[in-house]
C-alpha cells in the first residue's frame, strides 16, 4: 500500500473557511460600498438609515480609530443634511472609550451610540424590515407610471387599491420598490403597514 506523506495530505485536505454571517434582510439602498455587518443589530439599525429620509448616504467601512496602542472599531458611517456621524450599535448601550468622542470630533463628524433594546416594540423597524425584503426589485416603468398619475388625480390611495392599479409587475414588489425608492410614501410609524395604509406621492 502507498503511504501518503503528511505533507500531501495536508495539501489535499481543503482548509476549512468560516463563511462571513448572513444578516437579512439581504437588499440594502442607501449604503455607499459592500455592507459587511458586525452584527444582526447593526443590520437591523441600517434599515431604518435606509428608510430616513434625512440620510444620503451610509457606509460600513468607518475607520478604524486609534489612540496609541488602544484600537475601536464602529459600525457606520453616517451622511445626513445635517452632517456626517460615526455610529456604535449594540443591544445595549455600548460602551466606548474615554478617548473616542474627541477623536471623532477631531475627525469632523459627530458620535452617536445607538441601544437596538430600545427599538424592540419598534413599528419603524418592523415596516422597513418588510419593505427592504423586495429591495432588489426593479418595478416596470408602465406601473411606476401609472400608479404616479393615479396618485397625482387622486391625491392619496390605500395600498390595497395601488396593488389594483400595477398591472406588468409582481404588485407587493412593484409598490415597495418605489417606496423604497423614494417615489411613494407611507406613515411607517403609526401602525404596521396593511391594506388601508394610505399611500402619497413624493415630490422632488
Amino acid at each position: 500500500m502507498k503511504v501518503v506523506s503528511d505533507d500531501r495530505r495536508d495539501d489535499a485536505v481543503p482548509h476549512k473557511v468560516t463563511p462571513s454571517p448572513i444578516y437579512t434582510p439581504m437588499a440594502t439602498i442607501k449604503c455607499d460600498g459592500r455592507a459587511q455587518f458586525r452584527s444582526q443589530q447593526a443590520r437591523d439599525f441600517a434599515c431604518l438609515l435606509d428608510l430616513d429620509p434625512d440620510v444620503a448616504r451610509w457606509s460600513t467601512a468607518p475607520p478604524l480609530l486609534r489612540n496609541g496602542d488602544d484600537e475601536y472599531q464602529l459600525d457606520f458611517m453616517v451622511l445626513t443634511e445635517g452632517g456626517s456621524f460615526l455610529i456604535d450599535v449594540g443591544q445595549e448601550e455600548p460602551m466606548p472609550p474615554i478617548w473616542l468622542s474627541a477623536e471623532i470630533k477631531s475627525m469632523g463628524h459627530r458620535y452617536r451610540s445607538v441601544a437596538m433594546i430600545d427599538f424592540a416594540e419598534s413599528v419603524r423597524l418592523r415596516n422597513a424590515k418588510d419593505l427592504l425584503r423586495y429591495g432588489f426589485y426593479r418595478p416596470a416603468l408602465g406601473d411606476r407610471i401609472r400608479l404616479l398619475a393615479g396618485l397625482e388625480e387622486m391625491g392619496s390611495l390605500t395600498i390595497a387599491e395601488c396593488l389594483s392599479v400595477i398591472q406588468e409587475g409582481r404588485p407587493m414588489p412593484t409598490l415597495a420598490s418605489l417606496i423604497l425608492q423614494g417615489f411613494l410614501e407611507v406613515d411607517l410609524d403609526y401602525d404596521l403597514l396593511s391594506p388601508e395604509s394610505q399611500v402619497r406621492r413624493i415630490r422632488g
